[in-house]
């Protein structure tokens, strides 16, 4: 089992579950948690298509579970659950519904016909597992199984760079290799049996390069994790960022010119760390309960005029980034600011390629540049990108001070520059990524009487950096990132005239 939901096990080997929403967007999440924890699931648009799949699965015996919205076409939730309530076959049978009332008044309503348990949406996996938890359908993990080392599969073309990662991340107690794979064919072949956590996947490599590798990863595997084990070379580079956009969680630059105490080294601090942060320890029981912020924690939208966009982006970026500049850059009046962690070999790239795949006006920021409106500038790596001059006209200035959150650039550095000229006028973006790079800097826009969004935990890759900001008090919206944007988009339309 892997990612959020990892280390919690099904109670039986054949545990099947009916996911009913008239959401394809919706049931496909919780499909995809449900098949994190071993269900089989079989899924319905609305209360008329569940009750005729349920029949056809008659043959297999009832579901151990069913999950359902409320708000559907046809035959709602509320409908769906009585008549299965009338029926004794189904009197018994566990049912969640999923659905994004939050009025205690509702939920009772829900109770009353028939439901189980409840949980509103957006959710995240962890806390669906609970819920199954506290119906009995799932069991806590022992805490034998909390330790449970997380597989890694590495697929390198080089002999001495596998030996390398299978003796150094090997001697991590909390990582097992599962298998080497030479290419990419090799790698897909290995992963059936091997069923790893995570691949650690080279990006050159002879037969089937690694982001062939990873598309059909993407096809036949879904959502397994891939972090791209890249060089720093100019192609390298851009390869890598190829990479990212199509769908890998994380990269790790791969190390040159060193011994291999030297690599091993490297290894040890840059790859295990990535490593545990996309695929988190294996918590004991209850430990690892997380839920989502409740709506009334967050804070009031402010409502003074919008004057620049400023993003912090991390782990999981290039794809963030990808979904939600489209969304409102094409109508911003108001310059949009981007710190994304990487290396300074990479940002250009990632800046061409979502100018060219997003028909945007990205580019990477240089010393001096205007920030203009409806332009967005891309921090360089290894540089800090502060904003100086007037609040109608800034200017970017590109600094090589000390890195911050062990990050240069640094969003916190960005963020408070970007106060200092347009105080309450700041709009803070803090998506994807680990640590806690941002929180600094939102702090001083709410402070300032500026707004902050953050990514919630379900749809971040790494809920690191936008954690910190929520459990922090500072986020006034806590959305999925395909809401971001649009969240975005609303009030820069409301607020930037």
């Amino acid at each position: 089992m892997t990612g959020l939901t990892a280390g919690w096990g099904r109670k039986d080997p054949a545990v099947r579950a009916l996911v009913v929403d008239d959401s394809k967007p919706s049931r496909s999440i919780v499909a995809r948690a449900l098949a994190d924890l071993q269900f089989e699931c079989t899924e319905a648009a609305n209360g008329q298509e569940a009750l005729t799949a349920l029949a056809a699965l008659a043959a297999k015996g009832r579901p151990d579970l069913i999950t359902v919205n409320w708000h559907m076409p046809v035959m709602d939730g509320i409908e769906l659950v009585r008549q299965l309530r009338r029926e004794p076959a189904y009197r018994k049978v566990p049912i969640l519904m999923i659905s994004t009332e939050h009025q205690q008044e509702q939920i009772a309503l829900a109770r009353q016909a028939g439901i189980d348990e409840y949980l509103a949406k957006p959710f995240t996996a962890a806390a669906l597992a609970r819920k199954l938890v506290d119906l009995g359908v799932v069991a806590e993990p022992s805490q034998a199984e909390s330790r449970a080392p997380i597989g890694v599969l590495i697929c390198d073309d080089s002999a001495t760079i596998r030996g390398i990662l299978t003796a150094t991340l090997g001697g991590d107690p909390e990582l097992k290799i599962v298998g080497t794979a030479i290419n990419g064919e090799a790698c897909l072949a290995a992963i059936p049996a091997a069923r790893p956590d995570l691949v650690l996947l080279d990006v050159e490599m002879p037969v089937m390069d690694g982001i062939t590798t990873l598309r059909e990863i993407r096809r036949r595997f879904g959502k397994l994790p891939v972090v791209m084990f890249s060089s720093l070379t100019e192609r390298g580079a851009k390869a890598t960022v190829d990479a990212l956009l199509a769908g890998a969680n994380d990269y790790v630059a791969k190390p040159a010119g060193l011994n291999a105490g030297e690599v091993a080294e490297r290894i040890r601090t840059d790859v295990i760390g990535r490593i545990k942060s996309l695929i988190p320890r294996r918590a004991a029981a209850g430990s690892g309960r997380v839920t989502a912020r409740p709506v009334e924690t967050l804070r009031a939208v402010r409502q003074e005029r919008i004057r620049g966009v400023v993003i912090a982006v991390s782990t999981g970026g290039p794809t963030a980034l990808a979904e939600v500049l489209p969304a409102f850059v094409p109508d911003a009046r108001v310059p949009i600011l981007v710190v994304q962690h990487m290396p300074a070999a990479f940002t250009a790239h990632l800046a061409e390629r979502l100018a060219k795949t997003g028909g945007l006006p990205v580019r990477e920021a240089a010393d001096g540049d205007l920030a203009k409106p409806g332009e967005v500038l891309l921090a360089p790596g290894g540089r800090h990108l502060e904003l100086v001059g007037e609040t109608a006209q800034p200017r970017v200035r590109l600094t090589n001070d000390p890195p911050e959150n062990s990050c240069r650039p640094a969003a916190d550095v960005l963020f408070r520059s970007a106060v200092r000229l347009w105080g309450g006028g700041t709009l803070g973006v803090v998506l994807t990524g680990m640590g806690r790079d941002g929180l600094a800097g939102s702090r001083e826009i709410v402070a300032a009487g500026g707004s902050v969004i953050a990514q919630d935990e379900f749809s971040s890759v790494v809920w690191g950096m936008p954690g910190e900001v929520v459990r922090a008090g500072l986020a006034d919206a806590v959305l999925p990132l395909s809401q971001v944007g649009v969240e975005v988009a609303l009030r820069l339309k409301r607020r930037s005239g």
